[in-house]
């Protein structure tokens, strides 16, 4: 789970002096400098003020920095150390791998869904039922999970799209892209230096943003989102887990299917009969 600073941080972090905000960014990156340095060392790491750090502790609620520190040291004795286990060669036997892999993977599912507000996948659920289209996007690795989002919705509502799935058709696309659109962004760091591009134009053309990411990325990728849903997805190599990624997507589209209400099932029913159809014609 997220500490409880991390947390205030990012739901406050929009409202934040320009001082303050470098301040924050350099806590999320450094989070276990928390309980190693003092006040006055972590504002000089940030190249702020003391006063406004100061002033940044009690924008987020705390008297001061030694509250912050208490805080933090009472979450540390709280979390359960984890163990990361090495599986090189015969050396680990397969069950333990496995259950290693789980532990993580549940993990991951746990503190994503405790940590998720009801109340921003409502408001995405109701941005995309008002959309007239529905763009998708992700690139990397991320596009097999853009793809995946698209095939959901696409069973639930019409016009649902991929952005730039032809390619070299990003402008024709984003030119396409308006005011009256949703596009559900699907980004795990790294990103590619293309993305910040898009969603620049996307910005430009008042193109809605709902985003499905790591917590990583949250404070660079806000400045673009109207609403954010942030996941964990930690591992033990070959990139980030898309567990959380994948099961944040099925839960946007229920809570949509739950928000169209007939019109989901119905457009549910047309794309199952069609597919019984194509079926009976193999």
């Amino acid at each position: 789970m997220a500490s409880h600073l991390v947390l205030r941080i990012e739901e406050r972090y929009s409202k934040l002096t320009a001082g303050e905000q470098k301040l924050a960014r350099l806590i999320l990156d450094r989070q276990d400098d928390i309980l190693t340095y003092s006040a006055t060392e972590i504002a000089e790491m940030a190249g702020v003020s003391k006063a406004t750090a100061a002033r940044f502790f009690r924008h987020l609620g705390y008297a001061d920095f030694n509250d912050v520190k208490l805080q933090a040291r009472d979450e540390r004795n709280r979390v359960e150390p984890y163990e990361r286990a090495e599986a090189t060669g015969e050396n680990v036997a397969l069950g333990r791998a496995i259950s290693a892999h789980l532990d993580v993977e549940l993990k991951n599912l746990t503190r994503t869904f405790e940590e998720l507000r009801s109340d921003k996948v409502r408001k995405a659920a109701e941005m995309i039922g008002r959309a007239e289209r529905l763009w998708v996007l992700g690139l990397g690795e991320d596009e097999g999970f853009a793809r995946y989002a698209r095939l959901v919705f696409s069973r639930l509502r019409h016009s649902v799209m991929i952005l730039g799935i032809n390619q070299g058709s990003w402008a024709e696309d984003l030119a396409m892209a308006g005011p009256n659109d949703v596009l559900l962004l699907v980004s795990v760091a790294p990103r590619p230096k293309t993305l910040n591009t898009i969603l620049g134009y996307a910005e430009t053309s008042r193109l809605k943003l709902v985003t499905i990411c790591d917590r990583s990325s949250t404070l660079e990728l806000q400045r673009y989102s109207e609403v954010l849903l942030p996941c964990h997805v930690a591992s033990f190599g070959l990139g980030a887990s898309y567990t959380a990624i994948g099961s944040a997507i099925r839960l946007l589209a229920l809570t949509y299917a739950t928000h169209a209400g007939k019109t989901a099932r119905q457009r549910a029913a047309i794309v199952e009969s069609i597919r019984l159809e194509l079926d009976d014609l193999g």
